[in-house]
């Protein structure tokens, strides 16, 4: 059994289901040009990340988040360089899933394609609570009011009911000040009651889910006109963001005084900018989404990788540029709480018309966003169908709009229910660990396939023998740190917090404040196992580098979220165990 599970399937036999002429055919129309698959990159990758996960990232990271920008760029730009690898060589719907399934096998393909129902449909919950936030604070500026118990999650209205609550048995009355708890609380104190059942529900992200489903629903054509159209108009908003917001710079904000008492562009150190690792992350998720679209692509062996490639230097440059301008405009502590940190600095600055602009801008990003993020998981389940992990009723194809209408449906009923009893701090972090996830496995699995000649036509990634330079630079990082940070490999290995400021004060368990240094542990085990193998094997740097920089990414996460995320894997494996493994194509074979 143990053999079954890493099973392989030959591209040969890959492209041939993918085909418009093989056994397999999948229907779907090949309408998208390089201009789409780049806009379609842009619409997924600036939405909820920029407009409202930015505030969170600058607050725990100050004017310094800008690094972490600059890091995700990196590795998110090694990752496409391996996701266009697999995109060339394999151009069918699927993504990271089928690139595992052609690398890894069965098992981690199965694995990474339920990881990516993380990616996008619990995404998508975050995105849809985010577009709601924005859509109703736009109602307010016109003077139209939904009820504050319509248009939030129970679970934060509790949360806030609960803390506030504590908070005045402390004597403590500074909780009420935030606009965005004031409203909560409202919602739950005055929300209609239904037994012991308060009923509060977020309708806006549930009305813009359903709109969304039956746009895809109806056709990718319909789609890609409606994200294109979409993508011009907030890139025109974020300019004159950027412009106007820059007008406001006072530079002593990138050097804030931090709790020392001493200027700093990162005042909360390193590791704050690290805490602000899976807000900064889930903005630049959604390059990837445009790997889904492979046969609905003209010439996916060329444009797939240029559209990833494009998108990702476009929103880089974008998100360094908004950072600079947030945290340039205000000081970063005024972030905290901020669910849109774009409208918040000029609601400091009493630019009101600009404060309207981002608010439908916004809006306008994150339908978008939604909408690409809602074509790619029907196209994962399909392509897990047709290898017999799902039932065949996820490859059906709607005859008249040639999209695949169950896994369409099934997607909006996968985002629209649990609106209903999640809230946007869960779904973010437990969004970001998958995603991550997915790319160590993608870069990891371009090592693994034989290298291939290059062909005119198709997008080739440069090989660079790592054998030595790879090495090198373990042992470079290694030296590099033993200098500037003597004490950082042996505080690494500290797990004694008792004189540690929030372990005293605030409470926090040993397992919170252990995990990252676990989780640095096995980062450096692994370079150091990758850098010895390399030795031997002679792998590409390129998608080692961008083994090395998710995994890095990878230590930021916290024990909620790793808990999460092996409850959500253990669960998908015995689904696998049950299902996939006895009815998958290749157990027939």
């Amino acid at each position: 059994m143990s053999k079954s599970l890493f099973r392989t399937k030959k591209i040969e036999s890959i492209l041939k289901e993918g085909s418009d002429d093989g056994h397999g055919a999948s229907g779907l129309k090949r309408v998208l040009t390089v201009r789409d698959l780049t806009f379609f990159g842009i619409a997924a990758i600036i939405g909820a990340g920029s407009f409202s996960s930015l505030g969170d990232a600058c607050f725990k990271g100050g004017p310094g988040v800008v690094v972490l920008f600059i890091i995700c760029g990196i590795a998110c730009a090694f990752t496409a360089f391996c996701y266009s690898e697999f995109a060339s060589r394999i151009p069918v719907a699927g993504s990271a899933y089928t690139y595992a399934y052609a690398s890894f096998g069965e098992l981690f393909a199965w694995i990474i394609g339920w990881a990516l129902i993380m990616e996008y449909s619990i995404g998508n919950i975050y995105v849809a609570f985010s577009w709601s936030d924005y859509f109703t604070s736009f109602l307010h500026k016109i003077n139209v009011h939904i009820p504050d118990y319509l248009s939030c999650s129970y679970q934060e209205a509790k949360k806030a009911f609960l803390n506030y609550s504590a908070q005045t048995a402390a004597g403590q009355l500074e909780f009420i000040k935030n606009q965005a708890n004031a409203e909560l609380i409202s919602a739950w104190n005055n929300s209609p009651v239904l037994g012991s059942l308060r009923i509060i529900f977020d309708l806006p992200a549930l009305i813009i889910n359903v709109l969304i489903t039956t746009l895809v629903y109806v056709g990718i054509k319909e789609s890609r006109n409606f994200s294109n159209a979409m993508v011009m108009l907030k890139l025109a908003v974020v300019a004159l963001v950027i412009i106007v917001g820059a007008y406001y710079i006072d530079p002593a904000n990138w050097f804030p005084v931090n709790d020392a008492g001493t200027k700093a562009f990162m005042p909360n150190g390193f590791g704050g900018v690290m805490a602000a690792v899976s807000g900064v992350f889930f903005a630049y998720i959604g390059f990837d989404a445009v790997s889904v679209l492979a046969e609905e692509s003209k010439n996916p062996q060329r444009d797939l990788p240029r559209g990833m490639t494009y998108s990702l230097v476009i929103c880089t440059v974008v998100y360094i540029l908004l950072a600079l301008v947030l945290t340039g405009v205000v000081n970063y502590r005024q972030f905290e709480n901020v669910g849109d940190p774009l409208a918040k600095i000029f609601e400091v600055k009493n630019v009101g018309w600009m404060q309207l602009l981002v608010s439908v801008c916004a809006v306008i990003a994150m339908t978008s966003v939604l909408l690409v993020f809602q074509m790619g998981q029907p196209r994962i389940w399909m392509s897990m169908s047709r290898d017999g992990l799902l039932p065949p009723v996820f490859q059906t194809i709607h005859k008249k709009y040639q999209t695949p209408s169950f896994a369409t449906i099934l997607t909006g009923m996968v985002v629209g229910v649990p609106i209903l009893f999640t809230d946007k701090t869960f779904v973010l972090d437990f969004t970001s660990i998958a995603t991550l996830f997915a790319f160590v496995l993608v870069c990891g699995g371009v090592l693994l396939i034989p290298r291939k000649e290059k062909e005119a036509g198709r997008f080739n990634m440069p090989h660079i023998n790592a054998q030595f330079i790879f090495p090198l630079l373990i042992v470079a990082a290694f030296v590099i740190l033993g200098v500037w940070a003597p004490g950082y490999f042996s505080d690494m290995f500290n797990f004694d917090f008792s004189a540690d400021a929030d372990y005293v004060k605030n409470k926090v368990s040993f397992m919170d404040m252990a995990v990252p240094k676990i989780s640095l542990i096995i980062f450096w085990l692994s370079a150091i196992v990758l850098g010895i193998v390399t030795l031997v094997k002679k792998y590409s740097l390129i998608p080692l580098m961008g083994v090395t920089t998710c995994l890095y990414l990878l230590t930021g996460m916290t024990k909620s979220n790793w808990a999460w995320f092996l409850g959500w894997l253990l669960l998908g494996l015995i689904i696998y165990i049950f299902y996939g493994y006895k009815k998958s194509k290749l157990a027939k074979s």
